[in-house]
């Protein structure tokens, strides 16, 4: 039997400074959990799995909305990881995220990995709506495989939108069914991790950093819009991090260096 489930949150000012959550919703598998935050002005919400999910034929969905002003940031307590599941014939799964964030909102979205184990096939969806002047700090990382293993059948897409308008249509494609060549020398290169940060904030308009290489499997390019986007490929997931947490530093340094000059 596959499992359905629907996690829903929403932040706003408290009118203090700080952020509330008068909406934090959980479903079954997906339970979302207020933790302690280390700035005073953001909330935060941490993902904890409730059980083994996503299998074949489950379908999970989280749905966050920033509304104007606040301040978020969403992590979680563990990886995930799409697993094959009792059922053969059983349909992919899915995981689909929309993310709205309102006029000077901050979203930092930083779940764990995303684990593909042999045998799976799951589809995942991330859309973000962003307002002219929302800010947002969003990482993904897929595994393909775990240790010793093949990867199973994946399929992310990453859309965001500001301003109604189109900043970035992505889609990724790995393993069993996928385009041929996903693991050859020009895409993965035998790399079982990969990962993608994006930074999108209102300072770039100005002064947007330069296209560059961050290290010989990792690239920083700048979006048609207020944004950068940083991918990376690595042997495992702690190298992977590693090298998402440096881009991450260097470029919140600089937007907070940028700040305090104007």
């Amino acid at each position: 039997m596959s499992v359905h489930a629907r996690a829903r949150l929403r932040a706003e000012p408290d009118g203090r400074g700080g952020t509330a959550l008068p909406v934090l919703e959980s479903d079954g598998p997906l339970a979302l959990r207020r933790t302690r935050s280390p700035h005073s002005s953001y909330a935060r919400v941490t993902v904890v799995g409730a059980m083994s999910v996503p299998l074949n034929g489950d379908r999970l969905a989280v749905e966050a909305e920033i509304a104007d002003g606040a301040r978020l940031t969403v992590d979680a307590a563990a990886a995930t990881v799409a697993l094959p599941g009792p059922r053969p014939d059983a349909d992919p799964s899915t995981y689909t995220v929309n993310l709205t964030v309102g006029e000077g909102a901050t979203l930092h979205w930083l779940p764990e990995q995303l684990v593909s184990a042999r045998g799976s096939d799951l589809r995942q969806a991330t859309r973000v709506e962003l307002a002219p002047t929302a800010r947002l700090l969003l990482r993904e990382e897929q595994i393909l495989g775990r240790h010793g293993e093949p990867a199973g059948a994946l399929t992310t897409r990453l859309t965001v939108h500001r301003a109604g308008r189109p900043l970035l249509d992505q889609q990724l494609a790995y393993g069993p069914g996928a385009p041929g060549g996903w693991n050859g020398a020009a895409v993965l290169a035998g790399h079982r991790a990969v990962g993608q940060l994006l930074l999108a904030d209102p300072a770039f308009v100005d002064a947007p950093p330069l296209s560059r290489l961050l290290g010989p499997t990792a690239a920083l390019t700048p979006l048609a819009g207020p944004a950068v986007l940083v991918t990376a490929v690595a042997a495992d997931a702690r190298l992977l991090r590693r090298t998402l947490d440096d881009a991450m530093g260097e470029l919140l340094d600089r937007l907070k260096a940028d700040h305090d000059a104007g």
